[in-house]
């Protein structure tokens, strides 16, 4: 799993998460993803295929929810961080509740991870 080390200057700095962010108004949430992908660790979207969307939060009081897209590659990919993340590492599944998670990643890792056992995450 590609993890981002954010920097110390964002929110939740210094956290582990997945690389993402907000959506514009024209995107769906897999599109999003793609692009934040691109943009925040320089994965090129023919080298992904987008395998699942799942809501892992809704914002109370309001519209907002927070949606993770799964995607697998074929390998680890060479990854170039942005100036958000202090580093951008793949992570296998057994060792990413070990870091110091954000702490919206964190409350949904558990509904990640179940997915992954039904099929597998890169």
């Amino acid at each position: 799993m590609l993890l981002q080390h954010r920097a110390a200057w964002s929110h939740q700095g210094g956290t582990w998460g997945l690389p993402g962010g907000a959506r514009d108004s024209h995107e769906s949430a897999e599109e999003a993803a793609v692009r934040e992908a691109h943009e925040e660790a320089g994965l090129m979207a023919e080298n992904v295929v987008v395998r699942a969307t799942v809501v892992t939060a809704t914002a109370s009081g309001s519209r907002w929810t927070y949606t993770t897209v799964v995607a697998d590659a074929s390998h680890p990919l060479d990854t170039v961080p942005n100036h958000e993340s202090d580093e951008l590492r793949w992570v296998v599944e057994e060792e990413v509740a070990e870091l110091p998670l954000h702490p919206g990643f964190a409350a949904s890792w558990h509904r990640l991870l179940e997915l992954s056992r039904v099929t597998p995450l890169l």
